[in-house]
């Protein structure tokens, strides 16, 4: 198997995907908050491929938990899109339950390596 083809990889591309969409039109001005919500989103998806191409456990892991850690930050931001109306109430649902999923995905992995 490669990282490419990881379901947690390929969700995380998505999610960024859509934030790109969402946040790189020319009418959205705010540019600190979109570049730190599409540099957190990639975080997620080149942390899984860097893990992936890791060699021991402990660099495993911390790579895993890296992405977990940006995902937990992609969706503090989608918060706070949501609180100042930059996404509607269904981009943020829809966004905020695949990077839990995504979260969830990650921890499974972690605790496979530490078993």
């Amino acid at each position: 198997m490669q990282f490419e083809e990881l379901n947690m990889r390929q969700d995380s591309q998505d999610v960024y995907s859509k934030l790109t969409q969402i946040f790189n039109k020319d009418v959205f001005k705010d540019y600190f908050f979109r570049d730190q919500i599409l540099r957190a989103a990639l975080s997620i998806s080149n942390n899984i491929a860097e893990w992936f191409e890791r060699e021991t456990n402990n660099e495993l892991r911390r790579f895993l938990y890296i992405a977990k850690w940006s995902c937990g930050e992609v969706r503090s931001m989608l918060n706070l899109a949501y609180k100042n109306d930059y996404i509607n109430k269904d981009i943020f649902e829809e966004l905020t339950d695949k990077t839990k999923h995504i979260s969830i995905m990650i921890y499974k992995y972690i605790i496979k390596l530490n078993n």
